[in-house]
């Protein structure tokens, strides 16, 4: 699987068969699955073997995708995978035209007789959408509020009543579908990202059950870090640490995400770095990869950030306050009375 910043999984687990469109995601042994993960995934199961599409809604990095394709791997069907896209039309998910068929009959039996017969006809080829349907696939749609609402059209029958309508241009002239009752929909959307988003039809909507993925738990946020670096626990318990701080600085999807973990997390090993206050490649690390995250937080046209970096850095690593000396005496002596 390709890595999409969060990462819950270490290794490859989409297989790509030759000559198919479709993907086959597996369940990978390095699947970060703690305690707030696996309710996630277990409660997208029940809904979707009870027969409902499942929609993932949450941030930018809250590992939207990997959990689709973690869900997707433990129905153990193939997964047709769409993107969200503003040039999508309905004809991107179902099929459209795609050249002609030209065949011509010469009849020459009787050599003072000549009989010619043509014959046109339109080549229909089917989209994701179609074939997900036709075939029992677990549809994908990544960040499908991308696409225009009116593209999206043709999921409505498929999710309420299980028929596909179709144009009557196909091959074999049926207007209908029966959807396969192996088929499933899995959506994922940010909420909060307000460029090249639509607003979605209130029927669609109404098709699918929610689920929010906001930021995981430090526990979860931890593991992932370590499990996407390799860098030792301690380390990537300061680097969460920093990043968490910063949340309550940044501005709606502007907040560092696990992705920023990550990528913190990486160079520091590839250096051969460690996460100290006096570590001047940390610190740079650390202002480069947060500042780009929460760039537009500012004043007086300055942005905020390296200030605010710096103070999670020393809040985090530095010295623990420790607690006077008098007050400590004070304490023995009235355990001493």
């Amino acid at each position: 699987m390709s890595d999409n910043g969060l990462g819950l999984a270490t290794e490859a687990t989409v297989r790509i068969p030759v000559g198919s469109d479709n993907v086959l995601p597996e369940a990978s042994e390095a699947f970060v699955a703690t305690r707030e993960v696996q309710d996630l995934a277990d409660r997208a199961l029940r809904y979707l073997h009870a027969g409902y599409p499942v929609h993932f809604s949450g941030p930018a990095g809250s590992g939207k995708t990997t959990l689709a394709f973690h869900v997707a791997s433990k129905l153990g069907r193939p997964v047709t995978l769409i993107h969200g896209d503003d040039e999508f039309g309905t004809s991107d998910l179902l099929g459209s035209d795609h050249g002609y068929r030209k065949a011509k009959l010469v009849d020459n039996y009787i050599h003072s007789v000549l009989k010619t017969e043509e014959e046109m006809k339109t080549l229909w080829m089917d989209n994701r959408l179609t074939t997900a349907c036709r075939n029992g696939d677990t549809l994908i749609y990544d960040e499908f509020t991308r696409s225009r609402p009116e593209a999206n059209n043709a999921l409505l029958s498929v999710l309420g009543e299980g028929i596909l309508n179709l144009p009557k241009l196909r091959r074999n002239g049926e207007g209908y579908l029966e959807v396969h009752p192996g088929f499933h929909a899995i959506f994922t959307s940010n909420p909060e990202e307000y460029a090249g988003v639509h607003k979605t039809q209130d029927a669609l909507m109404d098709r699918l059950i929610t689920i929010s993925t906001g930021h995981y738990d430090r526990a979860t946020e931890i593991a992932i870090t370590v499990a996407r670096s390799v860098i030792p626990e301690a380390t990537a318990e300061l680097i969460v640490d920093i990043v968490r701080e910063l949340r309550s600085t940044g501005v709606n999807n502007h907040r560092p995400t696990i992705r920023a973990c990550i990528a913190i997390a990486r160079i520091l090993a590839h250096k051969q770095a460690r996460a100290r206050l006096n570590d001047p490649l940390f610190r740079w690390v650390c202002q480069d990869v947060l500042n780009t995250d929460t760039a537009k937080v500012t004043r007086g046209g300055e942005s905020l950030m390296p200030h605010k970096v710096d103070e999670a850095i020393r809040k985090v690593c530095g010295p623990r306050p420790s607690r006077p000396a008098s007050r400590i005496r004070g304490a023995r002596s009235e355990r001493k009375e």
